[in-house]
């Protein structure tokens, strides 16, 4: 089992370069196997979308709280780390122009020898996807057009340089280096609660991080993303499932659950807090508990 675990940025430290350094590196020393960073681009104050995750329909972060650019961070932690994976979790794709960004984020990956690993989604607040120039109803399609081009341009390597003609995005001749790490490029993670998030990852992704679902709801959308892939001809035991868990109460007993509902990666939420202490030593005993790397 792969353990991942979140950057608290509740604890409104995330953007404190000293603070989430010490963080990610005391992960890095405990065995953890990635962090994972949030994103919203901006927040609009008084939103009136709904935040699917939480009964109250807003997110837990206040409006005002410190959320770094996901890959401005990774890139800077990939400078304070050696090992550790470097994951968003998730980035709204949206609020992103593929092209831009498949030169980001191959950096990164290049940069830090191959260590980073995207969780994607379609973004819930309407507000923030129409502030950053997307039409919010057709997000998906646009989504599934954005991934298909980041990964002409991390795979391409004709002189005449890659084309795309789409519904969103056309250009003919694009030569994008440096490429990723990876031969196949960097992973990208399906994240979301929808049956159209589990297709997405059946048809485009290297994997799904189901938010807020557990059960038979879980199951059925693990169900969806396999014979997604059987019909595009993919193979379904291929891709990665990444679920949720706290780092405070996360157990081996637990962790042996998941694992039977076909977890390979569990995804720790920390709690937040911004006595750096008390944040690794919570790392520490989570670590101890797994029997993971415990420094």
């Amino acid at each position: 089992m792969k353990y991942a675990v979140i950057a608290p940025v509740a604890a409104n430290t995330t953007a404190a370069p000293e603070w989430i350094s010490g963080y990610a590196r005391h992960a890095e020393a405990c065995g953890f196997e990635s962090i994972v960073v949030v994103e919203h681009t901006v927040v609009m104050s008084g939103y009136s979308s709904v935040y699917p995750y939480d009964r109250s329909g807003k997110m837990e972060l206040k409006d005002d709280c410190d959320i770094p650019d996901p890959l401005d961070l990774l890139a800077f932690l990939a400078g304070r780390t050696t090992r550790i994976g470097l994951a968003t979790g998730v980035l709204v794709l949206p609020n992103h122009h593929p092209v831009v960004l498949a030169k980001r984020i191959a950096t990164i990956d290049a940069l830090s020898g191959g260590r980073l690993r995207l969780c994607v989604g379609m973004g819930w607040m309407k507000e923030e996807i129409e502030a950053c120039g997307a039409d919010f109803e057709t997000r998906g399609r646009r989504a599934d057009e954005q991934i298909q081009v980041m990964r002409k341009l991390w795979a391409g390597t004709s002189p005449e340089g890659v084309g795309h003609h789409g519904e969103f995005f056309e250009f003919d001749g694009a030569m994008s280096y440096p490429k990723p790490a990876r031969s196949g490029g960097v992973p990208i993670h399906i994240g979301g609660h929808s049956v159209a998030a589990a297709r997405r990852a059946g048809r485009h992704g290297d994997g799904l991080q189901p938010l807020g679902l557990a059960g038979e709801e879980l199951r059925r959308l693990v169900g969806v993303m396999r014979t997604e892939a059987e019909r595009n001809g993919r193979d379904p035991e291929a891709l990665e499932l990444s679920l949720g868990h706290l780092v405070s109460r996360i157990t081996p007993e637990k962790a042996e659950s998941l694992a039977g509902l076909g977890a390979d990666r569990i995804v720790l939420a920390a709690t937040p807090t911004p006595d750096l202490r008390a944040a690794v030593d919570e790392l520490s005993a989570c670590a101890e508990r797994l029997g993971l790397k415990v420094p």
